[in-house]
């Protein structure tokens, strides 16, 4: 293998690490923090007030799980170009899994601007104060039945990446299992909320693989020699 290849495929594992890591920061303040500090559940007259206040934050929410999205699209692609070379067919699979759920994020995204228009709008005179609060907690509610919709392609695309990963001999297999716990999590969270809302959720314990994974790829990378070899199987 030469120099060349080997910096280059160490460069896409690396990037892919740090494309995962700079996610979480954009989803975390998006999904969790933005709603945690300006929702109050029940409470549509004090949300209103909470969002009207601060809608700068409100909107900032939006754009960072946005941005968080686009950072998904080019770290699939990195991790395809990474682990095509153990199974072509899961990988394309991981990608499809992965990028189904993206568009379903963009379009949720549009439940919180419409709460915010209600809120704003200057042409609302047909409803009262608390009509407008009351529909604009309706859009907030769709918005997080939309992210449980959107959390079955978190779980789905993490079942694909698990194996290729468990398969690959230049990853440990125990990363591997971690990230299928991770998608097992997300996807009996997402079933249970959406037919009994209100149980106890499972994914904020069996996430580890999602944290261990990106910082094995950015401070590890892989074990090259194995990657070039499967590399050698699938031109052979």
């Amino acid at each position: 293998m030469t120099a060349g290849a080997h910096v280059s495929i160490n460069r896409t594992a690396r990037l892919a690490g740090a494309l995962y890591l700079a996610m979480a920061p954009f989803g975390f303040f998006g999904i969790l923090y933005v709603p945690s500090v300006l929702v109050v559940p029940g409470d549509a007259a004090t949300t209103a007030r909470n969002i009207m206040a601060s809608e700068w934050l409100f909107r900032s929410g939006t754009v960072s799980h946005l941005i968080g999205q686009i950072l998904f699209i080019f770290l699939v692609l990195a991790l395809y170009r990474l682990l095509k070379p153990v199974n072509k067919d899961h990988a394309v699979l991981m990608v499809v899994f992965a990028l189904l759920g993206i568009p379903i994020a963009f379009l949720n995204e549009v439940h919180h601007l419409a709460a915010l228009r209600l809120l704003s709008s200057a042409d609302a005179e047909a409803f009262t104060s608390t009509q407008l609060q009351a529909q604009a907690m309706l859009f907030l509610d769709m918005r997080r039945s939309g992210i449980l919709v959107n959390q079955i392609f978190w779980g789905l695309w993490l079942l694909p990446l698990g194996f290729l990963v468990f398969r690959s001999g230049f990853l440990p297999k125990l990363l591997g299992i971690l990230l299928v716990i991770g998608g097992v999590g997300y996807l009996i969270d997402s079933a249970t909320q959406l037919l009994f809302q209100g149980l106890p959720t499972i994914s904020q314990f069996t996430f580890i693989g999602e944290l261990l994974f990106p910082f094995w790829l950015v401070i590890k990378s892989v074990y090259v020699e194995v990657w070039q070899q499967r590399i050698s199987l699938e031109e052979a």
